[in-house]
């Protein structure tokens, strides 16, 4: 297919955000009578799925902290569970399992989810926990742990097949996707506004820009001219200068290749995903201790997978930002794949919470995974116009299960409502309008 020299909409990436963006302002553009699919090109430097997106580990959740994370998060499983067959959606449930250190944190979960309609079971107490996970698993013997929550929603879905569902989506509203094609820069008008894009292949006169380049962001941003450092109203109530909008995580995910089957609950069915955070002291196979302080790790039986598959806490990159070298991305990276500490650490914390999973570390598939993903200062995504017809959905790596703020943007940008986007304004730096920090080892809880 030939690159069109204009068209109405670009979105720049073929991965969750901008898939579902180009899918739902499709659809939004036939039933407002305003235009359709054939407004909108969708391009990638890759292909469809090849980023972030294509690797995820495909965990849905509503289990964040921070109030405005979890209305995001519960209109986005409406979208997982709009069609599970062709986003290939597993709807487990979910269990967020902690120390008493997260205690009041999670118990603050739970009750803002019965708010809001989204269906739980609160487990308190450590003797009450431990007999609600010996109810689901006989071989339950975490240690340290004082509270449960069960999402009876959520899941997780396949990876490449969910972003295949979404292109067919797009598709089917017309919308075209061009691989192959990388943005090199842009060209902007007397306003400051984008007018073209600048690719590899040709340049592109457009009306809008939509940015969904997950661990890419930074790359669209330099060449945005948006800047590097910013300003942010503390907690402490004081302006900081010049903090780095950007800093790279390493992400730690493997598989345990054991038949899927061996997870399964007491009654024979599939389980929850299963997500733990404890303070309790780690030990390995031999008794030798991994780590004594807070840990956390995540874990589901997966069948696109092949095996016992999850992750563990990510580590932050310490090289300036400037400096990180994202391509060759995720398994094909030499400098961001998982080794012996993630699968040592991970298999230990198996065997931690479940007998099943004791000296099963031989079966630890030693394959290159794991990744990087972009995060803001802040870690919580930014979704805004920038250059005043730029949108950029910069995900922070909460992407993946976030599929509904691709609908949101489309609302967005047809006149709609996207009241559910207003917390993550790029304005809340200098504002001082941070979202709140709990206690979990994770920086994206």
């Amino acid at each position: 297919m030939a690159l069109p020299t204009h068209v109405k909409y670009v979105v720049i990436g073929a991965g969750i955000h901008g898939l579902s963006t180009a899918w739902h302002l499709a659809e939004k553009l036939r039933k407002q009578g305003g235009g359709s699919g054939r407004d909108i090109l969708v391009i990638d430097k890759t292909s469809i799925g090849a980023g972030a997106s294509g690797i995820a580990c495909g965990v849905v959740r509503n289990n964040y902290f921070q109030p405005a994370m979890r209305q995001l998060m519960s209109h986005s499983v409406a979208v997982w569970e709009s069609d599970p067959e062709a986003f290939s959606y597993h709807s487990v449930g979910y269990m967020q399992i902690s120390p008493e250190v997260m205690h009041a944190d999670v118990a603050s979960i739970a009750r803002q989810q019965r708010e809001i309609g989204y269906e739980s079971t609160f487990i308190e107490g450590e003797k009450d926990s431990t007999n609600y996970m010996k109810g689901l698993f006989h071989d339950w013997q975490a240690k340290g742990i004082t509270s449960v929550l069960h999402e009876k929603r959520g899941g997780y879905a396949n990876n490449i097949k969910s972003i295949r569902g979404l292109a067919a989506k797009a598709e089917n509203e017309n919308v075209r996707i061009t691989t192959g094609i990388k943005v090199t820069g842009f060209e902007k008008d007397a306003s400051g506004a984008v007018k073209t894009v600048i690719t590899d292949q040709g340049r592109i006169d457009c009306e809008f820009v939509v940015v969904g380049v997950g661990p890419w962001v930074k790359q669209i941003w330099d060449m945005l001219e948006l800047p590097a450092g910013i300003s942010i109203k503390g907690r402490d109530e004081k302006l900081h200068d010049d903090v780095p909008m950007w800093i790279y995580w390493s992400l730690q995910e493997g598989t345990l290749g054991v038949d899927p089957m061996l997870q399964r609950t007491n009654d024979g069915k599939m389980p929850p995903v299963i997500h733990v955070d404890t303070d309790a002291t780690l030990y390995d196979d031999d008794g030798n201790v991994v780590t004594d302080r807070l840990w956390g790790i995540y874990y589901k039986p997966d069948f696109s997978f092949g095996g016992v598959q999850g992750g563990a806490m990510p580590y932050p990159i310490k090289t300036p930002a400037d400096q990180v070298a994202v391509d060759p991305y995720g398994p094909k990276s030499p400098d961001f794949i998982v080794g012996e500490e993630f699968a040592h650490m991970w298999c230990s914390a198996l065997a931690f919470c479940q007998k099943r999973f004791e000296r099963k570390i031989g079966l630890y598939r030693r394959e290159p995974s794991g990744g990087i993903g972009c995060f803001t200062a802040d870690s919580f995504p930014v979704f805004d116009r920038f250059c005043d017809n730029v949108f950029i959905i910069a995900d922070s790596n909460h992407g993946y299960k976030m599929i509904g703020v691709g609908k949101l943007v489309a609302e967005e940008l047809t006149g709609g409502d996207c009241h559910l986007l207003e917390p993550f304004r790029f304005s809340r730096f200098a504002s001082g309008k941070l979202h709140p920090v709990s206690h979990s080892p994770f920086p994206w809880s």
